[in-house]
This record gives structure tokens, C-alpha cells and sequence, in this order.
């Protein structure tokens, strides 16, 4: 499975629920016609089917747990998101962590049912050991800056040089992706300068106020790769 350059994380913003959420699908959409940058949505649980349902574009949950379906009240297995339409799922987000272990099981069952899966690390060190499960993707994201506005490209560039390094002696195949303060054309650039193969933003795109014209942004360094 092709991992998106750009993935979108809506989070629980109330900004992206519901018809808000697809209108942005569909301007991401319109984006990834026009210029064939790859984008991929994670909306809300609730919102899963409804979007899968209505849009080509890649849709990821942004949890899986590491079950099989079956007698598992609350849990969300990788069959069922794919049952209902996602491509993969984000897995050990900082707002949804867990244990190595788990987060192995998950990458396994993604992977058995034909499901992308990129995996979120806070270090260079956690990158190289969550990249031994041989996900698609890991996004290195340092927790504390999420959602500050500070990219980690401006503020911890060598987080980033050093998490593509680890990953691609561990495991080549695996894609990194860059996370956490990505709000700008400049932090894209910043970040495939140094190494990162694609993006992963949310609060950039979930609150604005003009989602076409900040997705046109984001994806525009890489239509000059």
C-alpha cells in the first residue's frame, strides 16, 4: 500500500466532524487530482465509514487495537476498518499510546489484512525500535510539541535527520514521516530537506478556516520533487 505524503489527522476537532469532515475530504481530494500528491484523512471513529464511503483518497483510522474480530466490547480491530473502507490505521499516537508488544501485534494484523500502518515515535531511538515490526510508515513526533505550532523540522531538526537514519538501518523499506508543529509550506520543505518522505499534521488542517487553500500549501514541495 502506497503511504500518503500527506496524512491528516482530525483528531476529535469539532472543526472535522460530520459534513465538516467530508468537505475537507473533498478538497484534499480536488488537491490530490490536480497535482497527484497522495493524501491520506484519519477522522474521527465516528466518522469512519460515513467518509471511506464517499471518497477515493486513502482513509486511515487513527487507532487499531490488537485484536481479532470477535468478543471484544470497545475495541477496534484492523478487520473491521477494513470491513467498513479504511486503508490502515495510525497506531501509538502520543494522545493514544502503547506498549511495544501491542504495538507489534497491531503492525502485524494491519499487515495481514492488507492494511497500511504507520506507526508514531517520539525519538530517533523509539523510530528504530518500532521500525524492527516493519510498519509502512513511522512519523516521528515529539510529544511536546504537538499542536504548538512549532515544527520539529525548525525546532529539533536533528530529531528528524537522526529517527531517518535509525529507521533506514534498521529497516529501509520503511517510509518516515515528519509530525508535530507542521503548520507551513516552509515547514514541508524544511522536513523533506532533512530526510522525510511525506508529512503528519492535524490542528494545521482540522481548525483552519480555508482547508483547500491550506492543503494546496502543504502538498506544494512535494509537486517540486
Amino acid at each position: 500500500m502506497q503511504v500518503p505524503r500527506l496524512l491528516i489527522n482530525l483528531k476529535a476537532y469539532p472543526q472535522a466532524v460530520g459534513e465538516r469532515a467530508l468537505g475537507i475530504v473533498r478538497q484534499a481530494e480536488r488537491v490530490w487530482k490536480e497535482t497527484g500528491v497522495l493524501i491520506g484523512i484519519a477522522p474521527n471513529l465516528i466518522d469512519l465509514t460515513f467518509l471511506a464511503s464517499r471518497t477515493d483518497l486513502p482513509i486511515f483510522a487513527q487507532h487499531v487495537d490488537p485484536v481479532d474480530p470477535g468478543a471484544h466490547t470497545g475495541h477496534i480491530s484492523p478487520e473491521l476498518i477494513k470491513f467498513v473502507g479504511a486503508r490502515g490505521s495510525i497506531i501509538n499516537h502520543s494522545e493514544r499510546q502503547l506498549m511495544l508488544k501491542d504495538i507489534k501485534a497491531s503492525v502485524d494484523l494491519l499487515k495481514k489484512a492488507g492494511l497500511t500502518s504507520v506507526v508514531c515515535a517520539p525519538t530517533p531511538e523509539e523510530s528504530a525500535s518500532v521500525a524492527v515490526f516493519g510498519p509502512d510508515a513511522v512519523a516521528i513526533e515529539p510529544p511536546e510539541l504537538i499542536g504548538t505550532g512549532i515544527p520539529v523540522s525548525r525546532a529539533k531538526p536533528e530529531v528528524i535527520t537522526e529517527s531517518v537514519k535509525a529507521v533506514m538501518d534498521v529497516n529501509p523499506s520503511v517510509k518516515v514521516l515528519c509530525g508535530a508543529g507542521i503548520t507551513s509550506e516552509e515547514d514541508v520543505s524544511a522536513a523533506v530537506r532533512l530526510g522525510s518522505y511525506g508529512v503528519l499534521v492535524a490542528s494545521a488542517v482540522a481548525k483552519s478556516s480555508n482547508p483547500l487553500r491550506k492543503i494546496e500549501e502543504l502538498v506544494e514541495p512535494f509537486v517540486k520533487i
